[in-house]
């Protein structure tokens, strides 16, 4: 079986619903995920995202008053936490505008895309199908590591 890293190569940005199914899980991505989080732990990947998956990932357990996943997302997405979490800034925010321009994205595609772009990932990790023909970071599909 290949490595992580071989697929992924040595940087990999964490999609929104990559960040939930890590958080909250997801049984049919448990063991992809795992894998996933084991490597960026013995630092065989750098993990990256965005603070955008902070506001994505806590809607739900916020609107369920489930304060224990709550905290999981506040402790997953701390900024010294690995994966390293990436501000949204202008520059990112100048690139997702960009992004827009000349694709039919919405915006925390373009976000995220910009984020992984501008943190030099080699790849952008994630389960939205719509963004498989994406190149500038190339998208890997959680699906595809199972």
């Amino acid at each position: 079986m290949e490595s992580l890293n071989e697929l992924l190569g040595p940087c990999v940005y964490l999609d929104a619903n990559v960040v939930v199914y890590a958080v909250g899980g997801f049984p049919s991505y448990a063991e992809p995920i795992k894998r996933l989080l084991q490597a960026m732990d013995e630092a065989a990947i750098v993990g990256v995202t965005s603070e955008l998956p902070l506001a994505e990932g806590l809607a739900k357990p916020k609107q369920q008053a489930n304060k224990d996943l709550e905290e999981a997302y506040l402790r997953f997405l701390k900024p010294s936490s690995a994966p390293r979490v990436v501000p949204v800034s202008r520059t990112i925010l100048v690139a997702a505008a960009e992004i827009r321009a000349t694709n039919a994205l919405k915006l925390p595609a373009a976000i995220h895309i910009a984020t992984a772009s501008t943190a030099g990932c080699s790849t952008l990790l994630t389960n939205d199908r719509s963004l498989q023909s994406w190149t500038s970071p190339p998208v890997g599909l959680v699906a595809a590591l199972v």
